[in-house]
């Protein structure tokens, strides 16, 4: 990996040192192309060319390689609630059947599972011990109605990363369904939903991949498609031709089932060139050199004496960092940082969090070990 040509395709680190992926994250230099050409195309041309559509085919393969699923595997959303609903609300749930979940999950890995309530569906949290979901709590959790265990690849509050092969294995041998909310992890760390035990996964772009808001990935499981009923069914989610007089109802075989109306044509390209360009460095690349940096950050923080709040183990680390300290206002530093230096990392529940990524440096690192006072 040559990082000199890599970061230029990144324009933002000629404006910031900008370590906040795990929020959202600058347009890599070939996704903003992406939707320059789409716009111009379609400005000029409407959808005559066919170019930014013809290409989904081969997206939807790019994607499938990154978690290393089959095509067929894997269809389009918005955002990762979308795809998690979609598992919420397709399930042929009954009263009394249950979702194991963590009390670490963000937001959208909670409310599609609490819905289920008015249909007899148990939410079940599993609580956290030192900013970790130990193994043998979720183990404990899991009964005979448990249809689900839902939880993220890695936390968004303070990066703990879950041991997906471990889960998979446990979810397998107990009959239970794997979901995972991987948009913390996707563009990080490798990820084979195969080997990994994983029936349905769900992540928007707009992080760690580098792409838009509203482009993400849904992958369900070949096995289960059959078995996930569609929830907004459209035109787009049918075998046959849309333009007849007699319309049949006949959903499709394989993910693109769970389609409704026309895709966001601009965010799948601009994601897809993002992809691309991540398959390109390398995954295994792209995590080794995110733990260097991490590392690097860890050891300075310490040594300016910030409490660090992520798992930093073998297992469980990866590139979020989340630190703080009782002598400094958490809000005021994150603006200064900001303003004075142009550095941008995140504020969440009251602590700072940093998430480089693979094209930033060790000097960004340094400066924004050095522009923070002592902890």
């Amino acid at each position: 990996m040559r990082l000199d040509e890599t970061r230029t395709q990144f324009p933002i680190t000629q404006r910031y040192n900008f370590q906040d992926h795990a929020g959202v994250a600058p347009l890599s230099g070939p996704a903003a192309e992406a939707l320059i050409g789409y716009a111009r195309e379609v400005s000029e041309s409407a959808y005559l060319p066919g170019t930014y559509y013809r290409a989904l085919d081969k997206i939807r393969q790019a994607a499938a390689r990154l978690i290393h699923a089959h095509p067929d595997e894997l269809t389009f959303v918005k955002n990762t609630s979308e795809g998690i609903t979609y598992v919420a609300n397709g399930v042929q749930w009954a009263t009394g059947d249950n979702v194991v979940s963590t009390a670490l999950e963000f937001v959208a890995n909670v409310y599609p599972w609490m819905n289920l309530e008015p249909r007899g569906v148990n939410l079940r949290i599993v609580r956290e011990e030192d900013g970790r979901i130990p193994f043998d709590r979720l183990a404990s959790a899991i009964d005979r109605r448990t249809r689900i265990l839902a939880i993220s690849a890695v936390q968004w509050c303070n990066g703990f990363r879950v041991d997906l092969t471990r889960l998979g294995e446990l979810c397998k041998n107990k009959g239970v369904l794997l979901c995972v909310d991987a948009i913390q992890a996707l563009g990080v760390h490798p990820i084979d939903v195969h080997a990994m035990n994983i029936d349905f996964l769900a992540a928007d772009g707009h992080k760690w991949l580098c792409g838009p808001d509203g482009a993400g990935v849904f992958y369900c499981r070949r096995e289960l498609i059959g078995h996930l009923r569609p929830t907004e069914p459209g035109y787009l989610c049918m075998k046959g031709d849309f333009d007849t007089p007699a319309p049949k109802f006949d959903l499709r075989d394989d993910a693109r089932r769970f389609d409704s109306g026309a895709y966001n044509v601009a965010g799948i390209n601009a994601l897809g060139a993002s992809i691309n360009l991540l398959l390109e460095v390398g995954i295994e690349e792209i995590q080794k050199r995110i733990k260097l940096l991490t590392d690097h950050l860890v050891e300075g923080l310490k040594r300016k004496g910030w409490r660090i709040y992520s798992p930093r183990t073998a297992s469980e680390w990866s590139g979020i960092i989340s630190f703080a300290s009782d002598k400094q206002d958490m809000q005021e530093i994150q603006r200064h940082l900001r303003d004075e230096f142009r550095i941008v990392i995140a504020r969440r529940l009251g602590r700072l969090r940093a998430s480089p990524h693979f094209y930033n440096t060790e000097e960004e690192i340094d400066q924004l070990v050095d522009a923070l006072p002592t902890g």
